[in-house]
């Protein structure tokens, strides 16, 4: 497995305003779009390209374009926050919503979706999720998109724990993660300290 820290330090910057409990949701979403469009830009870098023939204002020329056709797969609620700053670098991108449903109780998560997507095999998948916590919903995100024929999947987090990256190290060797930090621990209740909270909650508002 690949992981990938991005030592950036206006990302250092966003995510300390992020985990900040006095950053109203206001800016909770201004800090997060931000953060995900550093993490965007490390996430597309080693992207294969093709040759193609354009015409400039002025004169033909050779140069390069994707390779890859990408799919973006927010996680609900929380990876709507990063989806924005994805569809402005890259605009030709497909998504696909897949939703996560978890039990307080015992941390297991069910998933929800509309109809998948036709994923090909040359598909560069990104799923979008501020927060990898215990893994469980990422692992199961990824067994459906594998089951569908998704290859390449790269899991973009803004915060990652370390019981996470192990769960998906020991489930798909072959998944890349690219996360601003890893935190210390999950607690008894699944949420990475010192964290930032229910990214969900901070962006949208509790469920009363």
């Amino acid at each position: 497995m690949s992981l990938q820290i991005i030592k950036h330090s206006l990302l250092i910057d966003r995510l300390t305003r992020l985990r900040d409990k006095n950053t109203p949701k206001s800016l909770f979403r201004l800090y997060l779009d931000q953060a995900s469009s550093i993490l965007a830009t490390y996430a597309t870098q080693s992207l294969s390209l093709q040759p193609i023939e354009i015409e400039t204002p002025l004169e033909k020329t050779s140069t390069f374009i994707f390779d890859q056709e990408i799919l973006l797969t927010p996680i609900l609620r929380a990876g709507l926050g990063m989806l924005k700053s994805f569809q402005s670098l890259i605009p030709e991108a497909q998504v696909f919503f897949l939703g996560a449903v978890r039990d307080e109780k015992t941390l297991e998560s069910s998933l929800y979706h509309g109809q998948i997507p036709n994923i090909k095999h040359h598909h560069q998948v990104f799923i979008l999720d501020p927060m990898l916590a215990t893994g469980n919903t990422m692992v199961k995100v990824i067994r459906l998109l594998k089951n569908y024929g998704a290859i390449s999947i790269k899991i973009i987090c803004c915060i990652a724990s370390p019981e996470g990256i192990k769960l998906i190290e020991h489930s798909y060797g072959d998944v890349e993660i690219i996360t601003g930090c890893v935190d210390r621990e999950i607690n008894a209740q699944g949420f990475i300290l010192p964290g930032l909270g229910d990214a969900g909650d901070r962006l949208f508002g509790p469920f009363d």
